[in-house]
């Protein structure tokens, strides 16, 4: 891994984000294949929103793929909302 300017003790995608370098810690929860946005998913969710094919494209999957996690995780979400609903 190269050096990394980023700082200790700061959160690395504003560091990234200020610096204007893409980030090479592919181990962070954060990072993705995406140079044009610094291989970071939330500058990326930051620069506005996406479409599924985009999102697709980026984790190597299709359009389709992704809407059904999408559909998946809006219904756990509804689930969720609903337990915690208090009478």
């Amino acid at each position: 891994m190269k050096d990394d300017p980023v700082l200790l003790n700061t959160t690395c995608f504003v560091e990234h984000k200020k610096l204007e370098i893409t980030c090479e810690k592919s181990s962070c929860r954060n990072w993705m294949d995406c140079p044009e946005h610094l291989n970071c998913a939330i500058i990326g969710a930051e620069q506005g929103p996406w479409i599924l094919q985009d999102i697709g494209k980026i984790f190597g999957v299709t359009r389709m793929r992704i809407c059904q996690i999408e559909k998946d995780v809006l219904e756990k979400l509804s689930k969720l909302k609903t337990k915690s609903t208090f009478p």
